[in-house]
């Protein structure tokens, strides 16, 4: 899984775009809305817990 805060075109942004084109499944590539890279760290009300869980589960089995 590879999470990309979204607000606006980040300079970063390709690397997570090749790093998903290159992972093999399974896969999903995250941008989240209205947050900047630094946001997943530690902003808790705007991590996807929720997704990541469901996605590991599924993923881990």
């Amino acid at each position: 899984m590879i999470n990309f805060g979204g607000r606006g075109q980040a300079h970063s942004r390709y690397f997570s775009e090749d790093a998903y084109k290159m992972a093999s499944e399974p896969k999903e590539l995250m941008i989240i809305p209205n947050t900047v890279h630094v946001d997943l760290y530690d902003k808790i009300s705007v991590i996807p817990f929720d997704k990541l869980t469901a996605f590991f589960n599924q993923s881990l089995k």
